[in-house]
């Protein structure tokens, strides 16, 4: 059934207010088609998953889709790894959690962090050193236009930081329906990224498990970041902007303390929100709206704000990161 005029502060994490035309559910591919078919075809189309990586700047005139398609399976096995396919429309942080109480290694880095299945291969989600090219193996998709269901393997996919083809080429015209990860039996353990190791000390743990690890990612990420059911955001706003190395050595002599990881391809990766923080933005407060007090990197609504109110401020960020570092930073968001 198709919802009209359906206000849509409950489905997206920023808690914003904000008007969609119509509105619906799926929980399988049939639904999705007879949804589909009802739509008329001069209105636009979005599909969201867990509403956490978007800001409604305005009302949506048309049909928002939220995938609830469910499932978990292990489809195949061998020596090393287990392969499992999980629906698109299952929470993110469940499906990790079950995969480790399975005993079945990789995701643990990628522990809390909002979402659905469905979004981490649209975004190529990362944390703590890992991300989600390091553990797919393959997603269905259901092409719009034509009505098939198509499968994408990681090189189809062309995985980049934060990118893929799904936010590329293919932009608004698959909708993906599950998605298979090769998990490993034997784990090897990437503790050397963030404050991992540090966490773990403080656990009192010398031998850790994949069960301690997403522990630890826990408590850093909860001690960081603020729960969405408490303050509206979309947890990390701005992509971590990667820079050249002459960009980088300039930056280190000004700025000693400067916090960034080398890539294999002689670039920089620099914390967004040691920029964001550098430039006084932390723990700014507007009204209702604002930069969190313990991560510059999220920007926060903290009840009543608009969307329009939290884009400005990213503005301002951007354009304030620019004049001090040189450094343009990116949204991670999606705006509507």
């Amino acid at each position: 059934m198709i919802t009209t005029n359906y206000n849509v502060k409950d489905i997206n994490t920023f808690g914003i207010s904000a008007t969609a035309s119509q509105f619906s559910t799926f929980k399988s591919v049939d639904e999705l088609k007879s949804l589909l078919e009802q739509k008329p075809k001069d209105i636009p189309l979005l599909i969201i998953g867990g509403g956490s990586n978007i800001l409604f700047t305005k009302d949506f005139n048309g049909l928002i889709l939220k995938n609830e398609i469910h499932g978990f399976e292990i489809v195949a096995k061998n020596d090393n790894d287990v392969f499992v396919k999980a629906g698109a429309g299952e929470n993110w942080h469940s499906f990790v959690i079950r995969t480790i109480n399975l005993n079945l290694g990789g995701l643990e880095n990628l522990s809390l962090i909002p979402g659905s299945v469905g979004a981490s291969p649209m975004q190529n989600i990362g944390a703590y050193g890992r991300e989600i090219k390091d553990v797919f193996h393959c997603l269905e998709a259901y092409h719009i236009e034509t009505g098939e269901i198509h499968q994408f393997t990681k090189d189809a996919c062309e995985f980049g930081y934060r990118e893929s083809v799904f936010k590329k080429q293919f932009k608004n015209q698959y909708v993906i329906l599950n998605v298979t990860f090769k998990l490993s039996k034997k784990h090897v353990l990437n503790t050397s990224y963030g404050a991992i190791e540090e966490e773990l000390k403080k656990m009192h743990v010398e031998n850790p498990t994949i069960k301690d690890v997403s522990n630890a990612v826990i408590a850093i990420r909860s001690s960081k970041l603020p729960n969405p059911a408490e303050i509206g955001n979309a947890g990390s706003f701005f992509k971590n902007p990667v820079i050249s190395t002459d960009l980088y050595d300039q930056l280190k002599r000004d700025y000693p303390t400067i916090s960034a990881y080398p890539n294999s391809d002689f670039t920089v990766k620099v914390a967004a929100g040691w920029l964001i923080e550098q430039a006084g933005w932390k723990g700014k407060q507007f009204g209702n709206y604002g930069v969190h007090k313990n991560q510059a990197l999220v920007l926060v609504n903290y009840g009543g704000a608009t969307g329009t109110e939290i884009y400005a401020l990213s503005e301002d960020i951007i354009k304030s990161v620019k004049s001090k570092f040189g450094i343009t930073l990116e949204r991670e968001v999606n705006i509507i």
